[in-house]
């Protein structure tokens, strides 16, 4: 891993980077691999489950060359375990100055989640201009994306929360999304199934929505 992984490089790596809702640890490895064998590397594996951490720790000691991060990061002991476990990138649904703080102290890369033009200013103040746009679909969508265009010129979003195939190119078509986040490329009845080719497809099928 000589490559200092950023905010930016993480978001820049594919148009979609997938939130992971797993519930059993053993899903987590086949899981993983097929979204590499669909070109997708970059994992968000939320901490909303019992079973995240472990899930994060799994695919990172059997599948380095994927890019695995936390998700729900909501503050510092969040942080610090999702470190611990082998997460190399934290997104949190919403910012405070105490986590970014953490994330900074942890080298950790984070993605802080904003609503709001003073949640934006916010965490600009304290350095981070990659910012999740959370609930995307719910505080306004790409129009509001649109408006921010002027005042936060030099912002790149990730909106997440309500983006599916059928948007995902109306909001990677603005000037400043880098990347959408999306739980579509795994559907619980895939894992529940251990239908792992399904889950490859979905991710292949993501890596030609982003306009050249």
């Amino acid at each position: 891993m000589a490559t200092q992984l950023t905010a930016l490089s993480i978001m820049q790596d594919a148009p979609v980077i997938p939130v992971i809702v797993l519930h059993k640890v053993e899903h987590a490895v086949p899981m993983a691999r097929a979204l590499l064998a669909g070109g997708v590397r970059v994992l968000e594996v939320t901490l909303r489950t019992p079973q995240g951490l472990a899930c994060i720790e799994a695919i990172a000691k059997a599948l380095p060359e994927a890019i695995v991060g936390a998700g729900t990061v909501r503050n510092a002991a969040d942080a610090t375990a999702a470190a611990r476990a082998g997460a190399r990138f934290a997104v949190s649904p919403g910012y405070t100055s105490k986590l970014g703080q953490a994330c900074r102290d942890l080298d950790l890369p984070l993605l802080p989640g904003v609503a709001t033009s003073g949640e934006i200013m916010m965490a600009q103040d304290d350095g981070f201009n990659e910012l999740k746009f959370f609930p995307a679909l719910q505080s306004g969508g790409a129009p509001m994306l649109k408006a921010w265009q002027g005042p936060f010129g030099d912002v790149r979003f990730c909106p997440t929360g309500g983006i599916s195939p059928a948007n995902a190119a109306d909001f990677l078509e603005l000037s400043n999304v880098v990347c959408v986040g999306g739980s579509w490329l795994v559907p619980a009845s895939a894992l529940d199934s251990g239908n792992w080719s399904q889950i490859t497809e979905l991710a292949l099928a993501t890596l030609t929505l982003r306009p050249s």
